[in-house]
């Protein structure tokens, strides 16, 4: 019998290189200024994509065209919109990528402030983007839309009540438009990522991070890069019969 390679363990930054060839497409992120948000960006652009990225920071990247806007706000994200369809831009992806996590903590004590604006940027950025973009991409033939949501929209976890709320309204959305959209030549699909290496989960604290890590069978966090590739394949025309799809990324943390 001939030997076979045994896999090799994963390291953080190791590289992936697999190519998605999205040469001649255009795609808006929101969320680009960091974690999921910026390596989906710099995996669009190294795919070959033109990208705009918004955030509600100021923020640059090379490659990309920046903007600051809050997806939070239904008027602002319309005439964030507006301005760039009417300077020429033509989008073929939309990826929506803004999110707030908030702090870990029973529900009892959550302030109504914060699963407000929790729910705010998660769920209702996501439809108010979403319902923006589709006019135009309906008018221009088609597109892809990708959704980030969360495990905890699927599982629920505790201390994270209304993150999770959030992500499951993600979720849902997705799964709704998408049966509605792909017979539009629009296709929308969701990432739902475990507990990643990003500052938004490293802000909870080192003990909540060891939790996650604990509950991992991959017993690690996962690479922003990871999901990016995903998210990148899913834009691609490799993925031609994906809608209203929900993609795990959770390193075996998902228990269905």
């Amino acid at each position: 019998m001939g030997a076979t390679a045994s896999a090799q363990p994963w390291r953080a930054g190791d590289a992936v290189s697999n190519f998605y060839d999205l040469s001649g497409k255009a795609a808006l992120v929101t969320g680009g200024a960091k974690g999921l948000g910026r390596a989906i960006v710099a995996q669009l652009i190294d795919s070959g994509a033109r990208v705009h990225a918004w955030d509600i920071v100021p923020f640059q990247m090379e490659g990309a065209s920046t903007e600051v806007v809050d997806v939070s706000d239904a008027g602002q994200v319309g005439l964030a919109l507006a301005r760039l369809v009417d300077a020429g831009y033509r989008f073929d992806i939309l990826v929506n990528a803004a999110g707030y996590l908030g702090p870990m903590q029973p529900f009892e004590n959550h302030e109504a402030s914060q699963w407000h604006r929790i729910i705010a940027v998660n769920l209702l950025g996501t439809m108010y983007v979403v319902q923006a973009m589709l006019p135009h991409m309906l008018r221009w033939g088609g597109g892809r839309i990708i959704n980030m949501g969360s495990l905890a929209g699927k599982e629920g976890l505790a201390g994270l009540a209304a993150y999770s709320a959030a992500s499951g309204g993600v979720v849902v959305l997705t799964k709704a438009i998408g049966r509605e959209l792909v017979k539009r030549n629009i296709y929308v699909n969701c990432v739902a990522p475990g507990p990643m290496d990003t500052d938004m989960i490293h802000g909870l604290g080192s003990h909540e991070v060891a939790a996650m890590v604990a509950d991992s069978p991959a017993g690690r966090l996962g690479d922003p890069a990871e999901a990016a590739h995903l998210v990148a394949w899913l834009c691609s025309d490799a993925s031609r019969f994906n809608a209203g799809a929900v993609f795990d990324m959770s390193g075996g943390r998902a228990r269905f």
